[in-house]
């Protein structure tokens, strides 16, 4: 059985609503298909993840601060972490996505702004719950399964365009 997953959406960059006023939505289904998309499992039958919707000067703040990496990226994860093999904790962690990246980004692979902030959740969802793409393997196994989630959400293999240009 799948526990449930409580999903805390902030939206608190004006921009979000004038680009995708249903962000905090789309944003919350993406997280939900991630989790049933594995059938994951939380401490207690239930887990948490809080998304923040944000400008690209608080994501290139936290960039800075997290990774000392001075400028605005897609999307950053933060996860409180588990024991290695033991269960999730409640708290999964945090989603952050900077509004002019994400939109620039897709503008530049031609997706709606919908699709590409599905395909970033989904990723950082991922992230919360271990998944990495350091290495070949890994990056292989995360994009497989977020392909497949993102198909059920209807959205197209976010990767084909790069695989295209290959």
């Amino acid at each position: 059985m799948t526990a449930s997953l409580t999903v805390d959406v902030t939206v608190s960059a004006g921009a979000w609503q004038r680009l995708l006023p249903d962000a905090g939505a789309v944003a919350r289904t993406a997280a939900e298909a991630a989790w049933r998309s594995l059938g994951a499992t939380g401490a207690g039958g239930a887990a948490e993840v809080s998304i923040l919707l944000a400008d690209d000067e608080t994501v290139q703040a936290l960039n800075l601060r997290h990774r000392d990496v001075d400028r605005p990226t897609n999307v950053l994860s933060f996860a409180i972490g588990a024991a290695a093999g033991g269960p999730l904790p409640r708290m999964l962690g945090d989603v952050v996505l900077a509004d002019g990246v994400v939109v620039r980004e897709a503008e530049a692979q031609g997706k709606s702004v919908a699709a590409h902030l599905s395909h970033l959740v989904v990723h950082g969802v991922l992230h919360l719950l271990g998944y990495d793409h350091e290495a070949d393997p890994e990056a292989e196994t995360m994009e497989a399964l977020e392909v497949r989630t993102l198909a059920g959400l209807g959205i197209a293999n976010p990767y084909r365009c790069r695989e295209a240009a290959e």
